[in-house]
């Protein structure tokens, strides 16, 4: 089978396995172990995908076409590039860590847990690989079903509002996402006399500027939404709150980055000219992200809704690189997408831990946990560290990056954007210090401190953020050739920009997006 291919198929046959199994107690073991013992081999093949990746190469690797419905110009048409290989592994290196964390949490309904578990990571996989538009919205789509269910059924006491307002937000995004879609295939339909929703032929597109006005702000609305950026961001900190732990971490891993990601890999490059102008707006709202996140994040009583908080305003630095469009700006996004899979997931790894000693995620609640859990404190403190930005740990390199790219290209906006870096320092280290130092109250004396599976969990995630952030080129160096190319075929659209007619009328800040376009040469 071909290697990416089998990426998605392996935890779908993984979950058609568990589905033979019968669902009883004497059965949630074996249910257990081949749910994680699957996820495992998937997490090996990414493994060898990196391995086999030719790092000096702009172009897609590994690819797999065939005609699916060739009436329409539909293919199955898969394939990894420098931008997409390392989200792969980050699906693969999260989603056993998901069904480890969930070992003593979810009891009931085990066998369904972890098909959805396994089928998400499908559809994850699934969404990074397509090069076929048709496809990628399959997936794009099919991955709503098992987060809902995973919200819905093991999530807390508002988990069936949180998980219909999750479904609600995304879908409405994604309608407009496909009638952009079908769009394309009838303008390529036009120019060529057949349709295709070839990603690659759709990038040859000659695209009226009009027309990539409308279909921009289509690609962009639901991307903006599942990133979440400023103000579609209402539905995250709900999801994260009344959904398990497992679910916190993947959600929080690798399902925000398909926002992020589909902002590089579709709506920049395949409208260029659009994307030249709304740049300004979308690093705009990205800011007042980072801003506004931080904030809300300060003064929040639970932990976890915190820790969503502060989501936003990472994610807000991501935007920001890409909407800069210069080598730094975008080579550090794409970085700090897999930093905040690793920090994030490691922070609601955390609280999950807690909760499930506690039963509680207030922070009034704790207070002097280092001298009753040391070792679960220490690790503790090297995660929220690494979310901060520490130099060393992985957050710095991804931060540093975006701010340099986003300084030389928007001076004014970078230097608003680094305030951020100051107030997430400020509400981390302030939610650390409450929940560990401070008098032990009675309820925490006999808080028992990490057994051998939460070892198991924490340290590859301690052991990624210090990896990343002493080597960090070994991620950056596969990923710079594809970026480079991206970075081209957006220049030329900005080029074609400046010699017409504006799109729209100007503004201040409109004139500052052709700098972009001259950046990082």
């Amino acid at each position: 089978m071909p290697i990416v291919t089998s990426l998605i198929v392996l935890p779908i046959l993984g979950a058609l396995l568990l589905f033979l199994v019968r669902d009883d107690e004497a059965n949630e073991r074996l249910i257990r172990n081949i749910a994680l013992g699957v996820s495992l081999v998937v997490f090996a093949v990414t493994l060898l995908l990196w391995l086999r990746f030719d790092p000096t190469s702009a172009d897609f690797q590994f690819v797999e076409r065939h005609a699916w419905i060739p009436a329409f110009g539909v293919s199955y048409a898969v394939g990894v590039d420098g931008i997409t290989l390392f989200l792969i592994v980050l699906t693969g290196f999260l989603t056993p860590i998901a069904l480890l964390c969930s070992w003593e949490s979810v009891h009931k309904r085990t066998r369904a847990f972890c098909m959805f578990i396994l089928l998400l990571e499908a559809a994850m996989t699934g969404v990074f690989v397509s090069l076929d538009l048709f496809l990628f919205y399959i997936f794009w789509d099919a991955m709503l079903i098992p987060m809902y269910f995973l919200i819905g059924i093991w999530g807390y006491d508002n988990r069936i509002y949180a998980s219909i307002k999750f479904l609600i937000y995304t879908m409405a995004g994604s309608v407009l996402m496909l009638l952009a879609i079908l769009g394309l295939a009838v303008l390529h339909s036009q120019q060529t006399g057949s349709y295709s929703f070839d990603l690659l032929k759709l990038y040859e597109l000659s695209i009226p500027s009009n027309v990539q006005f409308w279909f921009f702000l289509a690609f962009a609305l639901a991307f903006a939404i599942k990133v979440p950026l400023f103000p579609f961001h209402t539905w995250l900190p709900d999801a994260h709150v009344q959904a398990p732990t497992a679910g916190s971490v993947i959600l929080a891993g690798v399902l925000l980055k398909m926002g992020t990601y589909g902002l590089v890999r579709f709506a920049f490059p395949l409208f260029p000219e659009a994307a030249t102008y709304f740049a300004p707006y979308l690093a705009l709202l990205a800011v007042i992200g980072i801003i506004y996140g931080a904030l809300v994040a300060m003064i929040q009583p639970d932990m976890k809704k915190l820790v969503a908080y502060s989501s936003v305003s990472h994610l807000g630095f991501v935007v920001l690189g890409i909407a800069a469009m210069n080598t730094q700006g975008v080579q550090g996004a794409v970085y700090q997408m897999l930093n905040h899979g690793i920090s994030t997931g490691g922070l609601f790894l955390i609280v999950g831990m807690l909760s499930d000693r506690r039963h509680t995620r207030l922070i009034s609640e704790f207070g002097g946990l280092k001298k009753v859990t040391p070792r679960l404190v220490a690790a503790f403190l090297i995660i929220t560290l690494s979310s901060i930005g520490l130099p060393g740990l992985n957050g710095f390199v991804g931060e540093f990056l975006i701010l340099l790219g986003a300084f030389a290209w928007n001076p004014t906006l970078a230097a608003f954007a680094a305030t951020g870096v100051i107030l997430s320092a400020t509400y981390m280290l302030w939610m650390f210090q409450r929940v560990n130092y401070g008098e032990v109250s009675e309820k925490n004396k006999s808080l028992p401190d990490l057994n051998p599976r939460e070892w198991a969990i924490l340290v590859p995630v301690i052991a990624m953020s210090v990896l990343m952030g002493v080597l960090p080129n070994i991620f950056l160096k596969p990923m710079a050739p594809s970026i480079e190319r991206l970075l081209a075929q957006v220049r030329r659209g900005a080029q074609i920009r400046v010699q017409a007619e504006p799109m729209a009328p100007s503004s201040t800040l409109v004139h500052a997006a052709p700098v972009s376009a001259e950046v990082g040469r």
